[in-house]
């Protein structure tokens, strides 16, 4: 991984993000006070960073982000942060944006411990490009939203054992009510399966047109993630999957939808390749 402008601006917001967590864990023990605006802006200076560093990516590979595992993860990022910059002044779940920071924290330091995962990608020709690259942007972004999923989840969870085991001091005192971590994990889970359906139908337009250069091992990953959020929707708006067991699995989900990225990941079939950071020469020269 070279450290170029795009990559240092990543990391630096990343930084700002980890900032953010440490700043509400000192708030948390020292003045047992949880500073909620501070880490809003906190977190939105880190998105805004993190947004120009993206960009400047973007500009390199000469379209959306999201081609090897580091560009994805950065993109599960910045989608999770955006998505809590958008909702979070509206549900004002206490902690809410403690356990997205530290969720972004963690994201990005595993794609910065492996360089391996920003390795040279194939771009698309331009009769394919479009179409794929909103359809990968969209399946990235539902990931993003599946992950606030997860982090509402933690949330239930945590309330539950409060309650449970009468616990109601440090850091329970700030903990959501399970009506509202529940009404937030209902409306997450609506809202990434529909965008991951949407990033499925756009795609078909492509793999219909290029069938022989569709990557089955990525879209029978994807599919499959996509049918598990699917089911468990159903379950839920039907009544057979709830309250805490419903939180834990969003969460076994998001972990196993963050495994399969790898299959979902680098080998774009296009005119292309990139080097690093700077495009090389087409293949076909």
């Amino acid at each position: 991984m070279d450290l170029s402008a795009d990559v240092l601006m990543i990391g630096v917001g990343n930084l700002v993000y980890t900032l953010g967590f440490v700043t509400v864990i000192f708030y948390l023990i020292r003045t047992r006070h949880h500073p909620r605006w501070l880490l809003y802006f906190l977190i939105a200076g880190g998105y805004t960073i993190q947004t120009y560093g993206l960009y400047l990516r973007g500009i390199d590979v000469q379209g959306c982000p999201v081609g090897n595992t580091f560009e994805i993860v950065q993109f599960v990022i910045w989608s999770l942060t955006f998505c809590f910059l958008v909702l979070g002044p509206a549900f004002r779940l206490s902690l809410f944006g403690f356990f997205t920071a530290g969720l972004a924290m963690l994201l990005s330091i595993l794609s910065f411990v492996f360089p391996a995962w920003d390795t040279p990608y194939a771009l698309f020709s331009a009769s394919g490009k479009a179409s794929i690259e909103f359809h990968a942007a969209l399946a990235v972004f539902s990931y993003g939203i599946f992950g606030l999923l997860a982090v509402s989840s933690i949330l239930y969870i945590l309330q539950n054992f409060s309650l449970k085991h009468h616990r109601f001091k440090g850091i329970y005192a700030f903990l959501p009510s399970l009506v509202e971590s529940e009404t937030m994990t209902l409306r997450m889970l609506i809202a990434g399966s529909s965008i991951l359906t949407l990033s499925l139908i756009v795609g078909s337009i492509y793999w219909l047109q290029n069938a022989a250069d569709v990557n089955w091992l990525k879209l029978v990953f994807t599919i499959t993630v996509w049918l598990a959020y699917l089911v468990v929707l159903f379950l839920r708006l039907g009544n057979r999957l709830y309250a805490r067991k419903l939180a834990w699995t969003c969460i076994a989900l998001f972990l196993v939808a963050l495994v399969s990225i790898w299959p979902i990941d680098a080998s774009r079939g296009g005119s292309k390749e990139i080097t690093g950071n700077l495009p090389s020469k087409s293949l076909d020269e």
